[in-house]
């Protein structure tokens, strides 16, 4: 789970932005004001879970979200990256995915527990911040082969705040269901596990880097599909997508192992070819001295 590193060790690669006369250029800055305008919406967030107004609170978290799913490729597509942003963005993300949908759960349902709520809620951030520590770690193992890249490890915290408001959705929705406070506190500690556990899960750093020419038209549609449901459905359209991502948890288990198994398979055979090359050199060697025995002789 905390994979051992050097905490002043510092990647050779990267090397820090410079600028002549101490001037910054504007390009550096925006991908932070965006890390900032995400931050002054989970602190919204947390007002409006404070006051019940449950509505806007969960806006807000699902902005904090899509700034932060922005902000990074903003920050590579500028050419602006840097530990600054890096070490922003992280304590942003503690702030709007762990405190922020902690605080609202709390003053939802988990309140009427009392202390026992409370503890529940410390333990989803608590495990929201071990969750970002170890991303940020891992970011620095570059020796992991390419396959891995498409998953993460556990739930990332932004889904992890997202799908924990699932109760909340599923009451906007009218179904008249009586609060179980009981089982949405032990919903909590299920989520808070899953962020810290190595169980794989999809990851979406690979999505929008390159399609085919022809799959463009479809995604600009259900780009707009989807903002079109957010926008005029955002209950129903929020609870399917927390439901889609928790049944794909086993999906994508699946495929982490298969992808392994694959990754094996392929290092068998390539061991194989190279054990192979080796033995005929071996077997003409013995021919040669023993023909050098016997001229010897």
């Amino acid at each position: 789970m905390f994979p051992p590193f050097e905490p002043g060790r510092e990647d050779r690669k990267r090397r820090p932005l410079s600028f002549a006369r101490g001037q910054v250029p504007v390009r550096v800055l925006i991908p932070n004001i965006f890390t900032l305008v995400g931050l002054c919406a989970g602190l919204t967030a947390i007002r409006m879970g404070i006051e019940h107004r449950w509505d806007l609170a969960v806006a807000a978290l699902v902005f904090a979200a899509f700034l932060d799913g922005i902000d990074g490729r903003v920050a590579r597509l500028l050419k602006a990256s840097s530990r600054f942003g890096a070490e922003l963005d992280s304590l942003a993300d503690f702030v709007n995915f762990g405190v922020a949908p902690a605080i609202i759960m709390f003053n939802w349902a988990l309140e009427d527990l009392r202390s026992l709520g409370w503890i529940a809620v410390l333990v989803f951030a608590v495990c929201s911040a071990l969750r970002l520590a170890r991303f940020n770690v891992s970011l620095d193992q570059t020796d992991q082969p390419a396959w891995k890249n498409a998953f993460f490890v556990g739930v990332p915290a932004p889904a992890g705040a997202i799908i924990l408001l699932l109760p909340i959705y599923s009451q906007d929705l009218g179904l008249h269901v009586p609060v179980l406070t009981p089982l949405i506190l032990v919903y909590t500690l299920a989520i808070a596990l899953l962020m810290v556990s190595n169980v794989p899960t999809f990851s979406a750093k690979m999505i929008g880097q390159r399609i085919p020419r022809e799959y463009v038209p479809p995604v600009f549609v259900l780009a707009a599909l989807f903002i079109a449901m957010l926008l005029t459905y955002p209950s129903l359209t929020l609870a399917v997508g927390s439901v889609l991502y928790l049944a794909l948890i086993p999906v994508s288990a699946y495929r982490y192992l298969a992808e392994k198994r694959k990754a094996e398979a392929h290092a068998k055979t390539q061991n194989g070819k190279g054990s192979d090359k080796e033995k005929p050199a071996k077997a003409s060697s013995r021919p040669a001295a023993d023909k050098t025995k016997s001229t010897s002789a």
